[in-house]
């Protein structure tokens, strides 16, 4: 998605993606940790008219070296029993990105 990031702590950005129904397509986010080489954690959470009630999580990438390589975790918490649709959403998105992740990894050099 087109974003703003940088890793500072406590510098926000945004992530835009094309709107759908009940979704502006904008996500606002605030970097809250930077551990270079080993963990970034930013807060994922609603804009515009969602934000009101709309969904309030923290991402967190954690990176842990393995024998010929790096093992990657994503981790999405803070969501609540009404968070029920945000979250189907969010695996499905999420699914696809680490897909395209793992295929741009995979490339031979």
């Amino acid at each position: 998605m087109k974003n703003d990031f940088q890793p500072i702590v406590g510098h926000r950005f945004n992530f835009r993606a094309e709107p759908m129904a009940n979704w502006n397509g904008v996500t606002d986010c605030k970097v809250l940790v930077v551990e270079p080489h080993e963990r970034l954690s930013y807060s994922w959470n609603a804009s515009g008219e969602e934000a009101a009630n709309g969904l309030k999580t923290v991402v967190t990438w954690t990176l842990t070296p393995v024998k010929g390589g790096v093992l990657v975790r994503m981790e999405q918490s803070g969501f609540r029993p009404e968070d029920e649709a945000f979250y189907q959403g969010a695996s499905y998105g999420w699914q696809r990105f680490v897909g395209g992740l793992e295929r741009v990894a995979a490339r031979p050099d």
